[in-house]
């Protein structure tokens, strides 16, 4: 093999380590903003749900109000749990341990208006007996089993970047790259006793 042949054997080997590095920085880098953007949607529907359960609460509180006019507290109580939880905004690619807590304790907040407000119910056997109470009862549990569906597939989400961007040598692209690992939803202290709710 002359030095010609060299010359262009080695500026062949070059190139293709060269290809070779940049593909598996390019492909790493791309996952990495794929599962970004997979934990990002998964956290607006989180926040869809929550936002659908604060839609039906006025009308629940309406429909309780014709019932129960003397309850204005627990009324007052939930409206304002509402708007304290709608209010509670989280940038989605800021999310921390911090801001993933804050938005619980609002939301947190309103489900424990909303069983007070339920405790109320029981005594207006009207009110239980209603149609519109009844529509807006069934609407409210589904929804709370959607929020229980949302979060799982966001700490799914989650899981997968975080265990993405931890692996050796992707561990090394992330913090070139400044990814950076992500909260999880967790559970309320307390909460794996199942809450007894009586309609």
């Amino acid at each position: 093999m002359n030095r010609k042949q060299k010359k262009w054997l080695t500026i062949g080997i070059i190139a293709v380590i060269t290809l070779f590095i940049f593909s598996n920085f390019k492909g790493t880098y791309n996952n990495m903003v794929v599962m970004d953007e997979q934990a990002t949607a998964s956290w607006s529907q989180v926040e869809n749900v929550y936002q659908r359960r604060a839609d039906l609460i006025p009308n629940l509180v309406n429909t309780v109000k014709g019932y129960a006019e003397h309850e204005k507290s627990t009324l007052e109580g939930v409206i304002e749990a509402r708007a304290k939880a709608t209010s509670t905004n989280i940038d989605a690619s800021k999310l921390n341990a911090n801001s993933i807590q804050q938005f619980q304790a609002a939301q947190d907040g309103l489900s424990s208006a909303l069983s007070k407000l339920m405790v109320v119910v029981e005594r207006y056997p009207d009110l239980k007996a209603n149609e519109n109470f009844r529509d807006l009862q069934a609407q409210l549990e589904g929804t709370e089993n959607r929020i229980a569906v949302e979060r799982r597939k966001f700490n799914e989400s989650v899981k997968g970047y975080n265990a993405f961007i931890r692996i050796f040598p992707k561990n090394i692209y992330a913090n070139i790259f400044g990814f950076e690992k992500k909260e999880y939803f967790k559970a309320v202290q307390g909460s794996e006793k199942a809450p007894e709710v009586k309609f």
